[in-house]
Protein backbone atom coordinates (compact mmCIF):
# COMPACT_ATOMS: atom_id res chain seq x y z
CA UNK A 1 0.00 0.00 0.00
CA UNK A 2 2.82 2.44 0.85
CA UNK A 3 4.56 2.02 -2.56
CA UNK A 4 1.27 2.87 -4.24
CA UNK A 5 0.97 6.08 -2.18
CA UNK A 6 4.50 7.14 -3.14
CA UNK A 7 3.72 6.34 -6.78
CA UNK A 8 0.48 8.36 -6.76
CA UNK A 9 2.26 11.27 -5.06
CA UNK A 10 5.02 11.18 -7.67
CA UNK A 11 2.61 11.12 -10.60
CA UNK A 12 0.53 13.96 -9.11
CA UNK A 13 3.60 16.11 -8.48
CA UNK A 14 4.84 15.57 -12.02
CA UNK A 15 1.38 16.39 -13.41
CA UNK A 16 1.17 19.62 -11.39
CA UNK A 17 4.68 20.51 -12.61
CA UNK A 18 3.30 20.73 -16.13
CA UNK A 19 1.38 23.82 -15.01
CA UNK A 20 4.04 25.45 -12.81
CA UNK A 21 7.18 25.24 -14.96
CA UNK A 22 9.59 25.73 -12.03
CA UNK A 23 10.92 22.14 -12.20
CA UNK A 24 10.86 21.85 -8.40
CA UNK A 25 7.72 19.71 -8.40
CA UNK A 26 9.23 17.57 -11.15
CA UNK A 27 12.25 16.88 -8.93
CA UNK A 28 10.00 16.06 -5.96
CA UNK A 29 7.86 13.81 -8.17
CA UNK A 30 10.92 11.90 -9.36
CA UNK A 31 12.11 11.63 -5.74
CA UNK A 32 8.68 10.18 -4.85
CA UNK A 33 9.14 7.58 -7.58
CA UNK A 34 12.52 6.66 -6.07
CA UNK A 35 10.83 6.30 -2.68
CA UNK A 36 8.12 4.14 -4.28
CA UNK A 37 10.81 1.88 -5.68
CA UNK A 38 12.53 1.62 -2.31
CA UNK A 39 9.22 0.90 -0.61
CA UNK A 40 8.41 -1.78 -3.18
CA UNK A 41 11.70 -3.46 -2.28
CA UNK A 42 10.43 -3.76 1.28
CA UNK A 43 12.42 -1.14 3.16
CA UNK A 44 10.68 0.37 6.21
CA UNK A 45 8.79 3.67 6.08
CA UNK A 46 11.60 5.61 7.72
CA UNK A 47 13.99 4.50 5.00
CA UNK A 48 11.41 5.49 2.35
CA UNK A 49 11.32 8.98 3.79
CA UNK A 50 15.13 9.09 3.86
CA UNK A 51 15.32 7.96 0.20
CA UNK A 52 12.77 10.62 -0.74
CA UNK A 53 14.64 13.35 1.17
CA UNK A 54 18.04 12.42 -0.23
CA UNK A 55 16.77 12.06 -3.80
CA UNK A 56 14.81 15.33 -3.59
CA UNK A 57 17.80 17.23 -2.24
CA UNK A 58 20.19 15.86 -4.85
CA UNK A 59 17.77 16.42 -7.71
CA UNK A 60 16.90 19.99 -6.71
CA UNK A 61 20.52 20.97 -6.07
CA UNK A 62 22.30 19.07 -8.83
CA UNK A 63 19.87 18.26 -11.64
CA UNK A 64 17.54 21.27 -11.62
CA UNK A 65 20.03 24.11 -12.38
CA UNK A 66 21.42 22.63 -15.61
CA UNK A 67 17.93 21.56 -16.65
CA UNK A 68 16.64 25.11 -16.10
CA UNK A 69 19.50 26.49 -18.20
CA UNK A 70 18.66 24.04 -20.95
CA UNK A 71 14.93 24.79 -20.86
CA UNK A 72 15.38 28.57 -20.77
CA UNK A 73 18.21 28.61 -23.30
CA UNK A 74 20.84 30.27 -21.15
CA UNK A 75 24.52 29.51 -21.15
CA UNK A 76 26.82 29.00 -18.16
CA UNK A 77 27.58 32.74 -18.03
CA UNK A 78 23.86 33.51 -17.77
CA UNK A 79 23.39 35.05 -21.21
CA UNK A 80 20.55 33.91 -23.42
CA UNK A 81 21.37 31.83 -26.45
CA UNK A 82 18.00 30.98 -27.86
CA UNK A 83 15.82 31.89 -30.80
CA UNK A 84 17.29 33.96 -33.60
CA UNK A 85 20.08 35.31 -31.38
CA UNK A 86 21.54 31.80 -31.31
CA UNK A 87 22.34 32.23 -35.02
CA UNK A 88 24.51 35.32 -34.60
CA UNK A 89 28.05 34.49 -35.61
CA UNK A 90 27.00 31.24 -37.28
CA UNK A 91 28.68 30.14 -40.47
CA UNK A 92 26.41 29.96 -43.50
CA UNK A 93 26.69 29.16 -47.18
CA UNK A 94 25.07 31.16 -49.98
CA UNK A 95 22.57 28.99 -51.84
CA UNK A 96 21.03 31.68 -54.10
CA UNK A 97 23.15 34.73 -54.97
CA UNK A 98 22.73 37.90 -52.93
CA UNK A 99 22.93 41.05 -55.02
CA UNK A 100 22.79 44.73 -54.17
CA UNK A 101 19.18 44.87 -55.35
CA UNK A 102 17.82 41.48 -54.30
CA UNK A 103 17.92 39.23 -51.29
CA UNK A 104 19.22 35.73 -51.74
CA UNK A 105 19.13 32.51 -49.76
CA UNK A 106 21.67 31.07 -47.33
CA UNK A 107 21.89 27.74 -45.55
CA UNK A 108 22.37 28.17 -41.80
CA UNK A 109 22.74 24.93 -39.86
CA UNK A 110 20.84 23.02 -42.54
CA UNK A 111 17.92 25.50 -42.71
CA UNK A 112 17.35 27.88 -45.61
CA UNK A 113 16.98 31.58 -44.76
CA UNK A 114 16.31 34.64 -46.85
CA UNK A 115 19.41 36.80 -46.60
CA UNK A 116 20.66 40.27 -47.39
CA UNK A 117 24.22 41.55 -47.43
CA UNK A 118 25.38 43.71 -44.55
CA UNK A 119 27.21 46.17 -46.79
CA UNK A 120 25.46 48.19 -49.51
CA UNK A 121 26.42 46.96 -52.95
CA UNK A 122 28.00 43.73 -51.73
CA UNK A 123 27.36 40.77 -53.97
CA UNK A 124 27.73 37.21 -52.76
CA UNK A 125 27.80 34.28 -55.18
CA UNK A 126 26.42 30.78 -54.72
CA UNK A 127 28.75 28.74 -52.52
CA UNK A 128 30.37 31.73 -50.83
CA UNK A 129 30.94 31.29 -47.09
CA UNK A 130 29.27 33.99 -45.01
CA UNK A 131 28.78 34.86 -41.34
CA UNK A 132 25.40 35.81 -39.84
CA UNK A 133 25.71 39.25 -38.22
CA UNK A 134 22.05 40.09 -37.59
CA UNK A 135 18.55 38.70 -37.85
CA UNK A 136 15.86 41.14 -38.97
CA UNK A 137 12.50 39.45 -38.84
CA UNK A 138 12.82 36.37 -41.02
CA UNK A 139 15.83 37.69 -42.92
CA UNK A 140 19.44 36.98 -42.04
CA UNK A 141 21.94 39.76 -42.54
CA UNK A 142 25.27 38.28 -43.62
CA UNK A 143 28.75 39.37 -44.52
CA UNK A 144 31.46 37.57 -46.43
CA UNK A 145 33.59 35.20 -44.36
CA UNK A 146 37.12 36.43 -44.85
CA UNK A 147 38.52 33.74 -42.55
CA UNK A 148 39.17 31.27 -45.31
CA UNK A 149 37.74 28.62 -47.58
CA UNK A 150 34.11 27.62 -47.64
CA UNK A 151 32.95 25.69 -44.59
CA UNK A 152 29.40 24.52 -45.26
CA UNK A 153 26.95 24.79 -42.36
CA UNK A 154 25.74 21.27 -43.03
CA UNK A 155 27.36 17.86 -43.26
CA UNK A 156 28.57 17.02 -46.76
CA UNK A 157 26.16 15.18 -49.00
CA UNK A 158 27.10 11.85 -50.50
CA UNK A 159 29.75 12.47 -53.15
CA UNK A 160 30.82 15.83 -51.67
CA UNK A 161 34.13 16.18 -49.93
Amino acid sequence: MIPLLWLVAGVLLIAVELMSGTLVLLMLGVASLFAAGASALGVPLGADVAVFGLAATLLVLLARPPLLRRVHGTREDGTANAGPTALLGAMAEVVEPITAADAGTVRIGGALWTARALHEGAELATGDPVVVVDIRGATAVVTADVAGPARPSRPPLQGES
